[in-house]
């Protein structure tokens, strides 16, 4: 029976702890003594409370972030309920600032607030040698990182064949965005470089492909980022794929020559644009050079084969809906391949609440705190534009509409595809569980209602997308058109179906 239990509840299977593993790593002559239990947010508490406390641990060490939680704080309350003489102690970000008033830190025993890959092992040693601290709280300064044992060794044989695998070559970020934890840090720092190499080689001799790197700033010291696309080309083959983030006003030459060098189905590439308002950014402490920021865009689009993921934020302070549909079609105008609308949500700890009362920012109380109104765009103007932003990801970045999508978008994206958007509500009044058939059939419907195309310059682009779909049957405006079914499900590109995973 394992005296330790380190936990979490991921949001779905495919995603590994790499916080667990850490934790794990670094646990010393405690390790035998422990185990890393997984689980998703979908089970019951209770179901998840049970099986934890199956194996009798003294302690459950326990991950809490902004997407499970509630879930947390109810599973907390059930083992302590349950078993109130094992010891629960929490960790992670969303734990590691504002706690004081936080019901689920009053309901466990400890609390490590910041990275605690070092201090967990020492609370722990204490606890099971039977000492019992007084102070509840402890604050874990950022470990030397040439003290730290790396995780990847407890990536299981499952874990590889079965889910997305995680790893960081550095650690913070200097940029002081304020909408962002990662502002708190005071610089990145990056693991030793031969070490880090001789962990990435076993992995991939473990037959690890799918790569996701953590890190927050990539690109922000070329000398690296080259060194390991470098180790990554010299073992090129049909299954690779890495997905970095990437600061999209520095690409210099040295690595623009490294990058165009990958083949397709290989390279993602997450890009924070966030706002392209020079006063926005001001506001939130975002130094970022538009001209040049687009000036890469283009040039990663025109130059390279890499997937292309470009991030906006809506609802940042001093931002209205004008200046998001600018900085929308100045984004939509250098075509990355997806743009991820997201709704500012504030993290706790963040700088951007010192904005909340200037800027008359209004939270969800709950997680995942997401912006409810801004003292420029108020809460039914951010409703439509969630319904925008969720729209947007069944539509735009779902892949399945390739020929059709620039029917709706034309010469104004924003203003068009918010067109859709609205009528798509106000028709179904549903933002998910659409079904792709009526899907289908409701964008031919909206091109050809509100947006004001004829039908024969709308069915053969649907018709296309739809043959490309494998669904069985044809939606209405097909069958009144004729053509030919498809027979078979379409196979699903390699690409495609990696860029599914990672989201």
């Amino acid at each position: 029976m394992p005296e330790i239990i380190l936990t979490t509840l991921n949001a779905k299977h495919i995603h590994a702890s790499l916080g667990l593993r850490y934790l794990y790593a670094n646990l010393g002559e405690l390790q035998p003594r422990a185990v890393i239990r997984e689980f998703t947010i979908d089970p019951w508490p209770i179901d998840v409370a049970e099986q934890l406390l199956a194996d009798q641990p003294r302690i459950i060490g326990l991950g809490v972030y902004i997407w499970n939680a509630e879930r947390c704080r109810q599973l907390v309350a059930l083992l302590k309920q349950v078993s109130p003489e094992t010891i629960v102690v929490l960790g992670g970000p969303e734990v590691s600032h504002e706690w004081q008033d936080q019901e689920i830190v009053a309901l466990a025993d400890y609390l490590i607030t910041g990275q605690g890959d070092l201090a967990f092992a020492q609370l722990c040693q204490q606890l099971l040698q039977g000492e019992r601290p007084i102070q509840k709280v402890t604050e874990a300064p950022p470990p030397p990182l040439d003290q730290l044992q790396l995780p990847y060794a407890w990536y299981t044989d499952q874990d590889i064949a079965q889910r997305l695998i995680y790893v960081e070559a550095s650690r913070g970020c200097p940029f002081k965005c304020e909408f962002c934890l990662s502002a708190l840090d005071r610089t990145a720092v990056p693991f030793e470089r031969e070490r880090f190499m001789a962990a990435l080689e076993q992995l991939y001799q473990r037959g690890v492909r799918h790569f996701k790197f953590v890190d927050r700033t990539f690109n922000l010291n070329p000398a690296q980022s080259v060194a390991l696309l470098e180790f990554f080309l010299a073992r090129l083959d049909e299954q690779l794929f890495l997905h970095f983030e990437v600061i999209p006003d520095h690409l210099p030459e040295r690595l623009k020559a490294v990058l165009q060098r990958f083949p397709a189905g290989t390279l993602q590439l997450e890009i924070g644009i966030q706002s392209f308002n020079p006063e926005v950014q001001r506001i939130i402490s975002r130094k970022q050079d538009n001209t040049r920021s687009r000036a890469n865009l283009q040039w990663l689009r025109n130059e390279t084969r890499a997937h292309l993921h470009a991030d906006l934020i809506i609802g940042l302070p001093g931002e209205d809906m004008t200046s998001f549909a600018d900085s929308f079609n100045q984004l939509a105008a250098l075509a990355p391949h997806e743009i991820q609308v997201g709704v500012l949500k504030r993290l706790k700890g963040s700088p951007i609440i010192r904005h909340s009362e200037p800027f008359r920012m209004r939270y969800n109380p709950a997680a995942p705190y997401n912006v409810l109104s801004t003292d420029r765009i108020n809460f039914p103007t951010m409703q439509r534009l969630n319904r925008f932003a969720r729209y947007w990801e069944m539509i735009a970045n779902s892949g399945r509409f390739q020929q059709s999508l620039p029917l709706v978008l034309a010469d104004q994206p924003f203003e068009r595809f918010m067109q859709l958007s609205d009528w798509l509500f106000a028709t179904t009044g549903q933002v998910h569980r659409i079904a792709l058939k009526r899907l289908f059939q409701l964008i031919y419907d909206g091109l050809t209602g509100p947006l004001g195309l004829s039908p024969g310059s709308v069915v053969p682009a649907l018709e296309a997308d739809f043959n490309c779909s494998g669904i069985k049957g044809r939606p209405g405006f097909l069958r009144d058109q004729g053509g030919t079914e498809s027979s078979a499900a379409a196979p699903t590109s390699r690409l495609a179906s990696r860029q599914a995973r990672h989201r």
